[in-house]
């Protein structure tokens, strides 16, 4: 696994650096539980601003999430990489990285705690506007924000990376409070359409405000630059995919700005 982890450790070193943005370790707690996050911000900048949450592909919180992270905090925003799992702990494979994920999924509870407990942690940031929260999730994360939009955290937006859309108890009129973003690989093993027309059915008779993006012959975990390495060691159906990667975040940027448009004409950066 040392492969691995040094693979995305040269991946996070390849996004570029930015010399206004701080990054730093913090705890907090749910139940009794430390959790591990990763706060990024930019103290160059002095008014507060929106917050973005980052949810952690299966493996858990890592070097690919925290650079997630920068990168919000480039734009203009103050973002958490949030550890869904407690004590910063991550996966060596992908048995490992399935039973972590499937204890917090499993568990709506649990991960609502987890996930409103990362939001407390930012509301007492003096960088952050207490009313204006976003998340966005790759893979196990995008499941977890979908989640979260279906519980009705008051957020104004989630955004899913290559997640999970299904769900065991949908929606129903009036409980999602976001604005729903989904990004997925038309060619993704995991997820097939008959998963992605469900969770466009379930979305249209909760009335949610949502909008689905599908990449032709993209597969599963396009957005990490090492996902053909982990592909190759662990023969997973993955493959990074540099356009669709580059176009999702554009969009996201702009859905970021449009569900935070108020805060946008106070200075985001673009």
């Amino acid at each position: 696994m040392k492969t691995w982890l040094a693979g995305v450790l040269m991946m996070a070193a390849s996004f570029p650096t930015f010399a206004a943005v701080k990054g730093e370790t913090v705890e907090y707690n749910a139940d009794g539980v430390t959790l591990k996050g990763y706060l990024a911000f930019d103290d160059a900048k002095k008014e507060p601003r929106p917050a973005v949450l980052v949810v952690h592909e299966w493996w858990g919180q890592n070097a690919y999430a925290r650079k997630r992270a920068e990168m919000l905090a480039e734009m203009g925003y103050t973002a958490l990489a949030v550890d869904m799992y407690g004590d910063g702990k991550n996966a060596n494979h992908p048995k490992e990285a399935g039973a972590f994920a499937t204890e917090v999924l499993k568990n709506k509870e649990l991960a609502k705690k987890r996930f409103l407990a990362a939001m407390d942690l930012l509301k007492q940031n003096p960088t952050v506007q207490k009313e204006n929260f976003a998340a966005i999730g790759y893979c196990f994360g995008g499941a977890t924000v979908l989640n979260m939009a279906r519980m009705g955290v008051d957020l104004k937006g989630v955004a899913s990376f290559h997640g999970m859309l299904s769900t065991k108890e949908p929606a129903k009129v009036g409980e999602i409070k976001a604005k729903i973003m989904v990004f997925n690989g038309e060619a993704d093993a995991m997820f097939p359409e008959e998963q992605v027309e469900a969770f466009k059915s379930e979305m249209k008779a909760a009335k949610a405000d949502f909008e689905y993006v599908g990449y032709p012959n993209v597969q599963h975990s396009f957005t990490n630059p090492i996902a053909d390495e982990v592909a190759q060691k662990f023969s997973l159906p993955l493959a990074y995919d540099e356009e669709a990667d580059k176009d999702s975040w554009k969009k996201l940027d702009d859905f970021l700005k449009h569900i935070f448009k108020s805060s946008t004409k106070r200075g985001l950066r673009g």
